[in-house]
């Protein structure tokens, strides 16, 4: 069993893994840097240790000091999260190397996934159904355009290194491959420091369906569902459920085989997410593996009743899975809405400012994963996701049921935010009736990204709230915010005392 585990992360990613650590007895180190001074993931852990300035090359992305806070506080493993260092190959051999159990795969494992084409080329000889198109970096845009024709078009032009949406352009003809393959290129090289291209026959009206994956080192492989993850906006998750809606048995069956064979055939160990893309039909081509903990984690654990990032920290100290793939038995259904600090009307720009007041929903079935407070303030640093709310239901209408009563009820005053938006979606037709795909932002569910008539009056309602709460009578002045009496309680002795350093 692992006695401490520095994390290596932030946010509500930071704080889920703190919790996680803590129900199996493993102390926990946080890392913050300048900006996050006053975060709260630095002030749950045990310790806590300062990196460096917000500019995240400086801080969360120098694996150097990292590794250093790690032999500075005796921590014996690191959980990267997701995102920063989370799928680099290089950082998990660090780890390896500096005797810390990295909570993920091998780099090796990443190293093949993280590039589309060998991960392409992999699946397609593991006999993973992979989308039509060519299995090694197009030279330049005249060989895009030998490959397309082969192919047929409409076809998608991908980043080999890609992620988040980046280096993907949609191509309908010859006419349109030299500019978009430029402009992928170009996008890919400024995003992931490398411009390798391949190509994918476009499926027509794909869904996004992704199996989520466990892996321990005593040869046990086991898929926990898959989930739906189509509503996107510039290929990024919108909001995702459990499980997948409309999917016919075989498909469901089918996209679990895969991805245990898929995961299987790189030696995979640990939590990771194989990817799939799903026509009308039913059929299924892989599209990418995450090696990592995925941000819609939640949803799978509220169907199936497990904490993923506690089956991560028992894999990673070398323990067997605590439950096996005939034991897994779904109960109704999960979604998960991202709440970021983005402003809907004007085009989803990142919007800062102080959290003036805030109040987060709960009840039977609703869950918030977050590390927003109150007088924190958001800054343009990092992502700017804020939570995640999470609501359970016996079926799929009372999933949406109990989601739209939470988000009516989920106030955040001072900085713009996705629940607006995030309304008006649950209450769409195409998305009611779960007949949507990847493009349903971009058709259908069109109007949603249009001003909300409704703005002003949410903003309106959350300033009358900040008011109403100032204008009431005096209490007792309230502790200093800092670390609760249990948590110093803990650190005294590792931190002589002090606060975060």
């Amino acid at each position: 069993m692992l006695k401490k585990v520095l994390i290596a992360n932030r946010g509500e990613i930071a704080v889920r893994v703190a919790r996680a650590a803590r129900s199996l007895g493993i102390r926990t180190v946080a890392v913050y840097s300048d900006a996050d001074a006053g975060a709260l993931h630095p002030r749950l852990a045990d310790e806590a240790v300062r990196i460096g300035p917000a500019e995240a090359r400086l801080s969360y992305l120098d694996g150097a000091r990292l590794l250093a806070a790690a032999r500075e506080t005796g921590a014996d493993a690191l959980h990267p999260g997701y995102g920063f260092l989370s799928q680099d190959p290089d950082f998990a051999d660090a780890c390896a190397a500096a005797g810390l159990a990295f909570v993920g795969p091998p780099g090796d494992c990443m190293r093949v996934m993280g590039q589309k084409v060998p991960a392409r080329r992999a699946m397609a000889a593991a006999g993973v159904p992979v989308v039509p198109g060519n299995l090694d970096p197009l030279a330049d845009a005249a060989d895009a355009l030998r490959v397309a024709a082969e192919v047929g078009y409409p076809v998608m032009l991908k980043a080999s290194a890609g992620g988040g949406g980046k280096g993907i352009r949609l191509v309908r003809s010859a006419e349109g491959m030299a500019s978009a393959f430029d402009r992928a290129r170009s996008e890919s090289e400024a995003a992931f420091g490398r411009g390798d291209l391949y190509i994918e026959k476009a499926v027509d009206r794909p869904r996004h369906v992704e199996v989520q994956v466990v892996a321990d080192h005593h040869g046990s492989v086991v898929a926990v569902g898959e989930r739906e993850c189509s509503v996107q906006r510039r290929h990024q998750k919108v909001l995702e459920e459990c499980p997948a809606n409309r999917l016919p048995e075989r498909t469901r069956r089918g996209v679990a085989e895969a991805a245990v064979r898929a995961a299987a055939a790189i030696g995979y160990r640990n939590a990771g997410t194989v990817e799939f893309l799903v026509d009308d039909a039913g059929e299924f081509w892989f599209l990418e593996m995450n090696t990592r903990i995925q941000v819609e984690h939640p949803v799978t654990e509220e169907v199936f009743g497990l904490d993923l990032v506690r089956e991560q920290l028992l894999v990673a100290g070398g323990e067997r899975l605590s439950f096996s793939a005939g034991g897994l038995r779904p109960r109704g259904h999960a979604l998960e809405a991202r709440i970021c600090a983005e402003d809907p009307e004007e085009g989803f720009l990142p919007s800062t400012g102080v959290v003036a007041h805030l109040e987060v929903p709960a009840g039977p079935g609703v869950r918030f994963d977050g590390a927003v407070f109150e007088g924190m303030e958001v800054g343009l640093h990092y992502d700017p996701l804020l939570g995640k709310l999470v609501c359970w239901g016996p079926d799929r209408p009372a999933a949406l049921a109990r989601m739209r009563t939470a988000l009516d009820g989920f106030t955040l005053a001072g900085v713009r935010t996705t629940i607006p938006f995030l309304r008006r979606l649950l209450d769409h037709p195409g998305f009611v009736e779960g007949v949507y795909d990847t493009g349903f932002l971009e058709g259908p569910g069109k109007p949603l990204l249009s001003p909300s008539p409704r703005g002003d009056l949410d903003l309106v309602a959350a300033v009358a709230a900040v008011l109403h709460r100032r204008a009431r009578p005096a209490r007792a002045a309230a502790p200093a915010a800092g670390p609760s009496p249990w948590v110093q309680a803990g650190r005294r002795e590792a931190m002589n005392g002090g606060g975060p350093r």
